[in-house]
């Protein structure tokens, strides 16, 4: 007969993690909250200091680039705050924010650029790099958070 382990429940197994962040994933998460952080700044003193009333389009897009650096401010914030490491839920979450934000300033700025006609070839070309870049982590993040699904199926005894 083997010597069988006793079996851990999700959240014995949980209290069994060691709560804190890698080196690496804190340098990420600080480099998130300031690039964040200096981008809601820059944002918002760019927005106030604009000479007279803007056009509704103009204060939509400086409203979406705030909300964007304060999303990255706040996820960074919660992932030093929490001293977590980060699932694969969060994974997911936050490779669509970036896909939601990369996606977003690219139309904008390509949008601007045509109304100025400064032509459209470098901000599309940059911008489709984030995107690409984005949606790179995003199917990563999908198909990490799947794999480990299909591992827990497979160790609890769960059929799909």
């Amino acid at each position: 007969m083997m010597n069988e382990e006793p079996r851990l429940s999700a959240r014995e197994l949980m209290e069994r993690l060691d709560p804190s962040l890698s080196r690496r994933t804190r340098v990420r998460a600080v480099a998130a909250l300031v690039a964040g952080l200096a981008g809601t700044v820059f944002i918002a003193a760019l927005w106030g200091s604009e000479p007279g009333p803007l056009p509704g389009r103009t204060q939509v897009a400086f409203g979406l680039f705030t909300a964007f650096c304060l999303a990255w401010t706040c996820y960074g914030g919660w992932l030093l705050k929490h001293r977590v490491p980060l699932f694969a839920t969060e994974r997911v979450i936050a490779a669509w924010v970036a896909v939601a934000a990369s996606t977003t300033t690219t139309a904008l700025v390509a949008t601007i650029a045509a109304q100025r006609g400064t032509g459209l070839a470098l901000p599309l070309v940059v911008g489709l790099v984030f995107v690409a870049a984005a949606l790179t982590l995003a199917v990563r993040a999908h198909a990490h958070r799947g794999a480990l699904l299909r591992r827990m199926r497979e160790l609890t005894g769960e059929k799909e």
